[in-house]
């Protein structure tokens, strides 16, 4: 039986378009990297949504030259688990990928709130990368303080949305909400390779930085 340290849940998005122009969903380097970095160190890997079911990919996240590999993690993106399903007692390591899907429907979510405050409680390890550290925003500690407050964070920046053309199309901007509720906001150059541990917390900038993120968990989970 493996140890229970080893059982990670990711948690994607169900959010499949922005608007009627702009098609979104989890970006999948965020998702394959930490996947098979998980798979190769003995984790077992559990994905679930909000909704359950299919989880879109951001279809501009396809157009990198990817390795082949990273295709086999496309058919865990099926028939995801339905969060509110889950015995969230089960796992010691929550992982949220980003893409800018997460923004629009894990973002302040009661149920990813429960889980992310329930972890916290018991010290268990939180990832987070890109726009995926929405999921912690919200997020309160025993003492009614934002999860996030006096923690060093960092996530998808200002400056990278407006590179990449989005700002005008979030419900709100990911760094001014971190900063909004207390959080130590670092950021390297835009799309820079960029992690942050602080606590039981590891955040990633962007997909640059999946590699870096996924040894990370790696490393604390030992």
């Amino acid at each position: 039986m493996k140890n229970i340290l080893e059982n990670i849940l990711f948690v994607v998005t169900n959010t499949e378009k922005i608007n009627n122009e702009i098609k979104t969903g989890v970006y999948f380097e965020e998702f394959a990297v930490p996947y098979l970095n998980f798979q190769k160190a003995g984790f077992r890997i559990d994905v679930a949504s909000i909704k359950g079911g299919d989880c879109p990919i951001d279809e501009s996240s396809l157009k990198c030259s990817n390795p082949n590999e990273w295709d086999s993690c496309a058919k865990y993106l099926k028939n995801t688990k339905k969060l509110s399903e889950i015995d969230k007692t089960n796992y010691n390591i929550l992982f949220f990928p980003g893409g800018h899907g997460p923004m629009f429907d894990i973002a302040y979510n009661s149920t990813v709130k429960e889980f992310v405050e329930d972890f916290c409680r018991q010290n268990k390890i939180i990832g987070a990368i890109c726009h995926g550290v929405c999921a912690l925003l919200g997020g309160m500690d025993e003492n009614r303080e934002y999860i996030l407050k006096n923690k060093k964070v960092t996530g998808f920046t200002n400056q990278e949305e407006e590179i990449a053309k989005m700002t005008e199309f979030m419900p709100f901007l990911l760094q001014d909400k971190i900063i909004e509720e207390g959080g130590i906001f670092i950021e390297e150059k835009p799309f820079s390779s960029h992690i942050e541990h602080d606590w039981n917390i590891v955040t990633g900038q962007n997909q640059n930085s999946s590699y870096l993120i996924a040894d990370k968990i790696i490393e604390l989970s030992k």
